[in-house]
């Protein structure tokens, strides 16, 4: 069986669709090699899940220690720097193992020192002592084909590319007059200059050089984004044209057997309490994998929850919550409440829980990012969403301006913001036409993963151009 090596970033919402890209290449016939950057995080829950992959881990990983402290794109970078010499040992012994079965390498477009490392021949030197005592040695060359995988959307990958084209010190500057930032790129509606300048990840130096690593695809042969054609036509047609490699829409992923989209066991007693409300009438509230908010925020968004009068799904993680532990934070009033109107949980199956008749919504607070984006639409879920990084304003931008599918909540998190916010999604009609909107959506993209649908055709011709290579 031909065999296919993955390398997935080390954070739960990379893993997530490069397992689910994994087994949908798995259904396809191909074998499957998942090779671990850092720390444990795929082969510790993944490995009992998908029986049949191999799973590798780096010899010369990162020790945590290390990466304590780092924010993202620091670690990113560290992960660069050290990862090459381990990765090149790591392929040098699959080639060992597997031969001439390996069609391609498949990595996140952030882990780029793959591509490095699959750039250069590989030559390996293989010592074999028989039984008779004999020495053979064997010398090996192999060059592999390597396909990008990006987790986002494309029209992500597009601002990238049209930022990497510009002045970027002009372009600075030019971004001090509010005007000039607010302006849309031309053709690229409704992305606006101002989306083009990496935010929310600290310094912008630092964030400018791993782009540039990013959008060089060296000699990749492909590339792949977790979206269809027919939500980001435009964006995926400008990329065919711009990067001059093959460019594969295969999303959304997670529409294909997989397992769930949150690594650490679920809480499924919020389905039971789910079946006891009524259709359409709860919001469903999650942070993300990554994201924090403050104490008061905290507090603002439970006042406002409670005063929408609506039942509430509230996920908040271990940690979620800066300089507290969770809800024991907020006031006995409002714990009273809560515990009378919402049901709260530190993890719940997201994808299970938006399937759900009772949910009308979801809040992607503090977050809005693409697996749950691709995730709600796919059930006809309307969001509320607050972006907090410039690649969510575009997500947020495309839910509230393109599909006129959500409502974007913007400026500090205050208690009456909330309670209207909840109240216009849930309960009111301007709601009810997003839900309507929504579920056209859903239905588009359910046709592209059919027989004949462009996402369904794409992972085909993906398939048949493995073949040729």
């Amino acid at each position: 069986m031909r065999r296919i090596v993955l390398v997935p970033v080390p954070a739960q919402g990379h893993v997530t669709p490069m397992m689910q890209l994994g087994r949908a290449l798995n259904l396809k016939g191909f074998s499957i090699t998942v090779v671990q950057v850092q720390f444990d995080l795929v082969s510790s829950s993944y490995s009992q899940q998908f029986p049949g992959f191999q799973f590798v881990t780096l010899p010369k990983s990162l020790p945590k220690y290390e990466v304590e402290g780092l924010g993202q794109i620091e670690f990113m970078m560290m992960l660069n720097k050290t990862s090459e010499a381990s990765f090149k040992d790591c392929i040098g012994q699959l080639l060992l193992q597997h031969g001439n079965d390996i069609d391609c390498i498949i990595y996140d477009e952030f882990v780029y020192f793959c591509g490095y490392v699959a750039d250069k021949t590989l030559r390996l030197t293989i010592s074999h002592v028989s039984s008779s005592i004999r020495y053979l040695s064997v010398a090996q060359e192999c060059k592999l084909p390597r396909v990008i995988f990006s987790t986002q959307r494309a029209t992500n990958h597009v601002s990238r590319c049209v930022f990497s084209k510009l002045d970027s010190d002009k372009f600075l500057i030019d971004m001090k007059d509010h005007e000039k930032q607010e302006k849309v790129v031309e053709n690229m509606y409704p992305l606006r200059y101002k989306d083009l300048l990496p935010s929310g990840f600290g310094p912008v130096e630092p964030v400018l050089k791993i782009r540039v690593e990013v959008v060089n695809k060296r000699t990749a042969s492909a590339v792949i984004f977790n979206t269809t054609s027919c939500l980001e036509s435009l964006s995926v047609s400008w990329l065919k044209q711009e990067l001059g490699i093959e460019v594969y829409a295969l999303g959304p992923l997670h529409v294909t057997p997989s397992p769930p989209s949150s690594l650490p066991e679920e809480d499924k007693g919020c389905i039971e309490w789910l079946n006891k409300q009524k259709s359409r009438s709860v919001i469903y509230i999650s942070v993300g994998t990554v994201a924090q908010m403050e104490t008061k925020e905290n507090l603002e968004m439970a006042w406002g929850l409670c005063n929408s009068n609506q039942p509430f799904l509230w996920v908040i993680r271990p940690g979620s919550i800066l300089g507290s532990d969770g809800i024991e934070a907020l006031p006995n009033e409002v714990s009273n409440i809560i515990s009378e109107r919402g049901y709260i949980v530190e993890r719940a199956p997201q994808i299970q829980v938006l399937r759900h008749h009772a949910v009308g919504g979801f809040w992607s607070h503090s977050h809005c990012g693409w697996n749950s984006t691709l995730e709600s639409i796919v059930e006809g879920v309307p969001l509320i969403c607050r972006p907090f990084q410039s690649e969510q304003n575009v997500n947020a931008a495309y839910i509230v301006s393109v599909w006129e599918a959500g409502i974007q909540l913007e400026g500090e998190v205050e208690r009456g913001k909330v309670e209207r916010a909840v109240k216009r999604l849930i309960v009111e009609e301007e709601g009810a036409g997003m839900r309507e909107r929504a579920l056209v959506l859903k239905e588009k993209l359910k046709a592209s993963l059919r027989s004949g649908g462009s996402s369904y055709n794409a992972l085909d011709e993906f398939v048949n151009y493995l073949k040729t290579k």
